[in-house]
């Protein structure tokens, strides 16, 4: 999965894809690099970040999506919109990636009649707030149980479970080291919940904590997480850097 940030302050490529143009010619890119599933997001969830008016991000994400919908590739929205999810099913979005479990009011119905895969992650709190000193007694255990008490609410709405998928929000309420628990439980966390695993590391803090290197240059660590995260089960790794992604995983894969 490549990421296409069509935000302003995204934390490691905000404003390079914010233009119509420049967002195409970076999904054309990532096609030419192998690219499966492009990710396109209208608001920046970093730590910090503020909310984006629900206007703005369908201003930034709609046309993009009605621009690639044909393109090959499979498209994903990163939204925990209602009514973003809604418009990007109109337009024939391929998946509905949410930061926030389903949660809001409303976003359940606007999915359930689709077809599209639906993406449920964990955050502890919301993006301005989540990075201040999160606490668990368990982070595996917590996660585990709210991924599966979102789940079964969706599942008792009527969707089907083959389009879930969960991703541990690597980042999102956590420290370094619940980071770290997370990517050792891959498997647990599938074995238990019995949906596949997306996981999203990709330049992360997480990253600049095991390496010591500012967000431009966490290439290298960011593969060992993809590597990583692969190898114990995750069956999408959502990435900046597709083309060295694509060729770390397939000489893993023809050495494993």
């Amino acid at each position: 999965m490549g990421i296409l940030n069509v935000t302003p302050d995204s934390f490691s490529d905000g404003g390079q894809h914010a233009a119509l143009e420049g967002a195409i010619a970076h999904a054309e890119l990532m096609m030419e690099q192998g690219v499966d599933i492009i990710d396109i997001g209208g608001e920046s969830t970093r730590p910090g970040s503020p909310a984006v008016p629900l206007e703005e991000e369908m201003r930034r994400v709609m046309p993009v999506i009605y621009a690639l919908r044909d393109c090959g590739a499979a498209i994903s929205v990163d939204t925990y919109k209602p009514q973003v999810m809604r418009e990007a099913i109109i337009a024939g979005v391929d998946m509905i990636n949410d930061i926030n479990a389903f949660r809001a009011d409303g976003a359940i119905e606007a999915v359930r009649d689709s077809d599209c895969a639906l993406c449920i992650m964990h955050m502890r709190g919301e993006p301005a707030t989540m990075q201040q000193q999160p606490v668990y007694d368990d982070v595996v255990l917590e996660v585990i149980d709210f991924l599966r008490e979102r789940i079964a609410a969706l599942t008792a709405a009527g969707i089907a479970r083959e389009r879930l998928w969960i991703d541990p929000g690597f980042g999102f309420g956590k420290t370094v080291e619940h980071n770290y628990a997370l990517i050792k439980a891959t498997r647990r966390l599938i074995d238990e919940l019995g949906v596949p695993l997306l996981a999203g590391l990709s330049r992360k803090s997480m990253v600049g904590a095991i390496t010591g290197k500012p967000v431009e240059q966490r290439l290298a660590g960011s593969l060992g997480g993809a590597l990583a995260a692969v190898a114990h089960g995750a069956k999408i790794v959502r990435v900046h850097d597709v083309a060295e992604t694509v060729d770390a995983l397939k000489v893993w894969q023809a050495a494993h």
